[in-house]
């Protein structure tokens, strides 16, 4: 007897009140819907269940899609629970609202595919974790998860699951986490066609993006990357990038971990920070490279500075005026002053966004040398 097909479980809630929340929020809700559209394309789901806190009008669904809506108190590994029995999922792949927005039909029936075998744990990353794919009955073996960053690594060292990870590619890497991935995507113009057309109307400033973009295609040139960058990320930027690439690779997993919220995070970039001041560090990232590339959530985590939501994603855009928390305030400014482009964002700008801008640059060097890069 087949398997029966997995349902796609998207949880879509946590939205902002912000103007910068609300943009990104609705960048989510596109690309949330885009994926279930792709999944059901591919012809390898039952159904579809969107999670919500009922707190937000949805747009229209497509055909088949669940809504699950609850505006009580939140634990994720529980509400994944309740989901799973409510519906009576046999086989499941969950995935964060606005994760991974260029997986296709094509992979998403991969996923499937390979959740056929009994006992497997389909992931994109193991230690901090964006979709994972698995057997429902697994959920009642693991201690629940405060977050969805755990869950995959639960299900395999508590319940035994087999796991059998994505491909590190762009599409299993790259997520939207602020309006950083906004900006990366507008610039690339990937994604669905829901999420083309929504970051199609918001205009947004690609100007430092574009400056970075030559760099990659340089063998003269030189790009800093500091935060939470795997060893997937080093070896892919050592093999597809002409540049030299100065790496400082800290605290990765440290959400999952709980290491950002217990203030145990410890960020050599951070330490020299506090020594340099904002001004003395950025003119010595100048030095150091023709672009730094910042994932600021590891500086934040070291100086167990609280930043809201708003005021990370203002700095992602570098709108340092509108800032409340004086230290980022102050280090938003430095950036967007510097004499070299600085990119600042979350945990995906130094995972899938580096390899998508990477790939943009060298199609775009392609089509302005009219035949392939040596």
């Amino acid at each position: 007897m087949a398997a029966p097909k997995p349902a796609l479980v998207v949880f879509l809630g946590g939205l902002g009140h912000s103007p910068v929340e609300e943009m990104v929020d609705g960048a989510r809700v596109a690309a949330s819907l885009d994926s279930i559209e792709a999944a059901f394309q591919s012809g390898g789901y039952a159904g579809a269940v969107l999670v919500t806190d009922g707190r937000f009008p949805l747009p229209a669904l497509p055909e088949g899609v669940a809504v699950d809506a609850d505006g009580g108190s939140f634990h994720f590994g529980r509400r994944l629970a309740e989901v799973v029995r409510r519906h009576r999922l046999e086989r499941v792949v969950y995935l964060g609202g606005g994760s991974l927005p260029l997986l296709g039909a094509r992979e998403l029936a991969a996923v499937a595919e390979a959740l056929a075998e009994e006992g497997a744990l389909v992931t994109n990353n193991h230690y901090s974790s964006d979709m994972v794919g698995f057997g429902g009955e697994a959920l009642g073996r693991i201690e629940p998860p405060e977050s969805d960053n755990r869950l995959a690594r639960a299900l395999s060292e508590e319940a035994g699951l087999s796991v059998r990870p994505l491909e590190r590619t762009v599409a299993s890497q790259l997520d939207i986490d602020g309006p950083t991935d906004l900006a990366i995507l507008a610039l690339t113009g990937e994604g669905g066609p829901r999420l083309r057309a929504y970051l199609g109307s918001l205009k947004l400033d690609t100007e430092r993006y574009r400056r970075v973009l030559p760099l990659f295609t340089d063998r003269e040139a030189e790009i800093t990357v500091a935060g939470r960058v795997g060893s997937h990320v080093w070896q892919y930027l050592e093999r597809e990038t002409a540049c030299r690439v100065r790496l400082f690779a800290e605290e990765r997993g440290m959400e999952a971990d709980g290491r950002a919220t217990s203030g145990d995070a410890r960020s050599l970039v951070a330490f020299f920070l506090e020594s340099a001041g904002p001004l003395r560090f950025f003119q010595a990232m100048a030095e150091l490279g023709d672009a730094a590339i910042i994932d600021t959530r590891v500086i934040l985590a070291h100086f167990r500075i609280q930043a809201s939501r708003a005021d990370r994603f203002l700095s992602d855009l570098g709108c340092w005026r509108e800032i409340s928390e004086p230290f980022l305030r102050d280090f938003t400014q430095a950036a967007v002053e510097a004499s070299i482009p600085v990119l600042l964002g979350g945990h995906s700008l130094v995972s899938g966004g580096l390899m998508a801008l990477n790939e943009f640059a060298w199609r775009e060097r392609e089509q302005e040398v009219g035949g392939t890069p040596a």
